[in-house]
């Protein structure tokens, strides 16, 4: 089974590149959608409990804050594979200014300040780098 972690700034396009590439096989887990770390908890367990393939789309800035999910999907026998989103934080404080529901600029900058790049020894199996291109997503 498959655990992907999304990494990258608001408005990097982690969203749009689950729609475009994991739609389909994998189940989304967002503090967006889901509101609370309680319905996220909830949802990651059923997914490790019946071995279903998930994708974690936040923004994951920080080795700690990724570390509870590896550390789970590692626990229940998951390849973990981290897609880095690279994003200015001009690049994504343009484009959050084109969505219908902007985030502040100042939750764009302050996860910018914060967000320390992965790297294979947190436990990926896998590290993909993602950008944005006119043509569209990068890997």
């Amino acid at each position: 089974m498959e655990a992907v972690v999304f990494i990258g700034l608001q408005a990097s396009g982690k969203s749009s590149f689950y729609k475009e590439r994991f739609f389909s096989t994998h189940v989304r887990i967002s503090l967006d959608l889901l509101r609370t770390r309680n319905r996220e908890r909830r949802l990651l367990t059923a997914c490790l409990e019946t071995q279903q393939p998930f994708v974690i789309d936040n923004t994951n800035p920080t080795r700690e804050e990724r570390a509870k999910y590896i550390d789970a999907a590692k626990a229940a026998k998951y390849s973990v594979v981290g897609y880095y989103f690279r994003s200015s934080a001009n690049e994504c404080l343009a484009r959050n200014q084109m969505r219908t529901e902007p985030v502040p600029d100042v939750g764009i900058l302050s996860t910018a300040k914060k967000l320390e790049l992965p790297t294979l020894e947190e436990g990926f199996d896998a590290l993909k780098y993602v950008r944005l291109a006119e043509a569209g997503f990068v890997v």
